[in-house]
């Protein structure tokens, strides 16, 4: 290209140059304003990129390697300083802040009242700042907070903490997902979201051997419960340091990938079909969003299960002490709790993965909680029931496998920047909304059966999987609204999801393909939406 079509490129559509191999091919693509970052850095390289699988893995590994260390620790972190109002309140919170009636069930949901009214903030934040150094902030924030709350005597003090502990924690699930759809195909996405939110049980089980350690230390000038808050704290504030020197902005800006590495990072998102990074605010995605019957999909599906986890969350360790044991053992059975989490979490992603289908993972998720439920229910808490009850409660922990799941759903059916961001939000107020009722749905008065909040429990997961067969009927009328699309306007009406495909089926799809037509792709990096892109393919 000489110095003239360089001028002139900026006033160009995008273009596709074919090479010697048509098998390989490569975009040209030309800064237009409005586009995806990702536009604008293949637009100004002079190279004509064919990821092959050898560098597909070493980027993959690379941003495995870099990236998800900080995000494990990150959200390991969270919920250890979430969960602390729970371990507090086996060491005595509740007799020394003098909390009575649903005084703890508010301390359990205003967390999540701030979380719901921060999201639209939040969802604006992620497009117009930089991601990484975003994080690094919000952490260092509740790190500080709940530091602070080992002054709190109170429940008024301990209210207005918790309130902006939500506040800064808020950030950080919308955070991932939008950095797991910034850097991974989506065939990798399901395994990272996985991943991450499996912190959940490592919390449970590293979380409650600290509780337990701390819990035994004697001082007179602190109680138990404050060390916890204090330790917790600090800790958080230290780690901020290290996401701030190394979570990555994003593919574009990354300083531990070179420029070739940065193009080939972006190249191999292409049939992802959802961007990657861009900082323009666009209202008309807003209101697509909002529209969008699939946006309100997600939101009924992280509600029905966010309202057994707020309540489960903040009375587990209570439920446990309500079957006869100490507070310390009860401490210390929260850890098989936590192994099955893992389990739950990682084995549906694996299945999802698998399956290349996330409908029928979060049926099966949601059998066991139900079995667990009735248990609870049925059995008399009594000393002999102790096992029985306790493998009911254990079964009712594989409900956190099922979040991971919604969230790549999601995720993986949104494009277009301020699109997913808005979307993100709506999906995290539903989770919010249904994290503030949970707590409330179980009362220190009921104990020990605390039969209204496992009944609804029971009936939510029952719904769950009723709204689950509802989303994936929608998900396939638009797969063939878009095929009919396609076809008026000349393409094929059967195009392959290659974002979806494994390194072997890459292969074989490249072999069986070669020659083909690569112009259902250039709309990759346009900053479109989902609906408007023909091309897109929702999974389901």
């Amino acid at each position: 290209m000489d110095s003239k079509q360089e001028g002139e490129s900026a006033e160009r559509k995008p273009t596709i140059e074919a090479i010697e191999d048509p098998s390989k091919f490569v975009f040209q693509v030309a800064h237009v304003a409005g586009k995806d970052r990702a536009a604008e850095l293949l637009g100004n390289t002079a190279e004509r990129i064919a990821v092959s699988e050898a560098d597909n893995r070493r980027i993959l590994r690379r941003i495995d390697f870099t990236l998800l260390p900080i995000m494990l620790g990150v959200y390991f972190l969270q919920q250890l300083d979430k969960s602390t109002l729970s371990y507090a309140s086996v060491f005595g919170l509740i007799t020394d802040a003098h909390l009575v009636g649903q005084d703890y069930s508010w301390l359990g949901s205003i967390v999540y009242i701030a979380q719901l009214v921060a999201q639209p903030i939040i969802a604006y934040f992620l497009v117009k700042l930089p991601t990484g150094k975003f994080a690094a902030s919000m952490v260092l924030s509740w790190g500080i907070v709940l530091s602070c709350m080992a002054v709190t005597k109170n429940f008024k003090g301990l209210l207005a903490t918790r309130f902006f502990l939500g506040c800064f924690e808020a950030s950080v699930a919308p955070t991932f997902v939008a950095i797991t759809q910034m850097w991974w195909r989506r065939s990798e996405q399901t395994y990272r979201n996985a991943a991450w939110y499996s912190m959940n049980g490592i919390t449970n089980m590293v979380g409650s051997l600290l509780a337990y350690g701390l819990g035994h230390i004697n001082s007179g000038e602190l109680h138990s419960y404050q060390i916890i808050f204090l330790a917790c704290g600090l800790l958080t504030v230290v780690f901020s340091i290290l996401v701030f020197l190394f979570m990555a902005d994003s593919p574009v800006d990354a300083k531990f990938l070179n420029d070739h590495d940065k193009v080939l990072a972006v190249e191999r998102l292409r049939d992802n079909q959802m961007g990657v990074v861009s900082t323009e605010w666009k209202w008309d995605h807003v209101v697509e969003s909002l529209l969008d019957i699939k946006t309100w999909c997600w939101f009924a599906l992280i509600f029905s299960i966010s309202i057994p986890s707020g309540g489960i969350t903040t009375f587990g360790p209570l439920i446990v002490n309500s079957f006869g044991f100490n507070k310390f053992s009860t401490i210390l059975l929260n850890i098989p709790f936590g192994a099955v989490q893992i389990v739950a979490t990682m084995g549906g992603a694996a299945f999802a993965t698998w399956t290349k289908r996330k409908g029928p993972a979060l049926a099966l998720l949601c059998i066991p909680p139900i079995a667990g439920c009735v248990m609870l229910l049925v059995l008399e808490h009594t000393k002999s029931n102790r096992g029985p009850l306790l493998v009911g409660y254990y079964l009712i922990s594989f409900y956190p496998g099922i979040s991971p799941l919604i969230f790549s759903w999601s995720s993986q059916n949104t494009a277009g920047e301020t699109k997913k961001k808005t979307t993100t939000a709506v999906l995290f107020i539903g989770a919010s909304a249904g994290n503030i009722i949970g707590p409330h749905l179980y009362t220190t008065a009921e104990a020990p059966r605390y039969k209204r909040g496992l009944v609804s429990s029971l009936v939510l997961f029952i719904i769950l999987i009723i709204l689950v067969v509802l989303t994936t009927l929608h998900l396939i009328y638009l797969n063939n609204r878009h095929a009919a699309c396609r076809t008026a306007l000349g393409k094929s009406a059967v195009i392959v999801d290659r974002s979806m495909m494994n390194a072997q089926e890459r292969a074989i799809s490249d072999e069986a393909e070669e020659g083909r037509d690569p112009s259902g792709s250039d709309k990759a990096f346009d900053d479109i939406t989902d609906l408007k892109n023909e091309d897109f393919i929702f999974v389901y």
